[in-house]
């Protein structure tokens, strides 16, 4: 592993009774970059998300996160209360539906709000300028700060759930899917904002996405999978528009076709 890295995964091997996840993958993230892993279902792309977020331990290998000390830590070798620190400060994550990060009970405005808290904040007033000025940066106008969610549309959710997960400056983010299920003309804006707040805040973000032009718009490079094993990897465009794998040309020329 190389020591500019924020995060590696050396040799991943994932097995689900007789069915293989995960085959001696590497995968390096560096900072401020976007890594778009792709890849048709069952490839194992969230797979190795959960993986690589220390949601899920590996059979075989190791991930290892560089923090801001330059201090290497074994992800899936970390205390249980270790990790859900890390998952609240340095790391966030952003789920296919919005639901399994947002609690519908609580106001727009305490979604977001429980995150600082969770970091320490106690001032009322400094949390909820702080949850108004995010809901603003995600475009969810700011006189819905006491709605609950369950008011909200499916792309109001998930640039609530956005929110919650950007207002603690976290290093790193892991994406699933987070434009899976919404309209075209929903998932362009959602896109669209993003990659401004990913670019504006110089977060390094692993993304998970099933489709190439998500890929293509939003990551500096990708990983494509098929059958737990990353077959290519390189920059985006380079890999797009001159697939050296013939799994990659499959998908592709899919796209193309469509």
């Amino acid at each position: 592993m190389t020591d500019a890295a924020l995060l590696s995964g050396r040799g991943l091997g994932l097995r689900f009774g007789v069915v293989t996840a995960l085959e001696d993958v590497d995968v390096d993230l560096w900072p401020g970059e976007m890594l778009a892993i792709v890849g048709e279902s069952g490839s194992g792309k969230t797979t190795l998300l959960n993986v690589l977020s220390g949601r899920v331990a590996p059979d075989q290998g190791a991930v290892w996160y560089c923090d801001p000390a330059e201090r290497l830590h074994d992800v899936h070798a970390m205390a249980a209360p270790a990790l859900r620190t890390l998952h609240r400060s340095d790391w966030g994550f952003v789920h296919q539906d919005p639901r399994q990060s947002l609690r519908m009970n609580v106001s727009a405005g305490g979604n977001v709000g429980e995150r600082l808290m969770a970091q320490g904040a106690r001032h009322y007033g400094d949390i909820r300028q702080a949850a108004l000025d995010w809901l603003e940066q995600v475009e969810i106008d700011g006189n819905r700060i006491d709605d609950l969610p369950r008011t909200f549309s499916g792309g109001m959710l998930q640039r609530l759930q956005i929110a919650r997960t950007l207002v603690t400056h976290p290093r790193l983010v892991f994406m699933d899917e987070p434009t899976g299920g919404l309209d075209v003309s929903v998932q362009a804006r959602l896109l669209d904002l993003i990659r401004s707040l990913v670019m504006r805040l110089r977060i390094a973000v692993v993304l998970v996405t099933h489709d190439i032009a998500v890929a293509r718009l939003l990551a500096n490079r990708i990983a494509v999978m098929q059958r737990g094993r990353i077959v290519e990897t390189g920059l985006t465009d380079q890999v797009l528009d001159d697939p050296q794998h013939p799994y990659t040309q499959l998908l592709v020329s899919s796209v193309l076709n469509a």
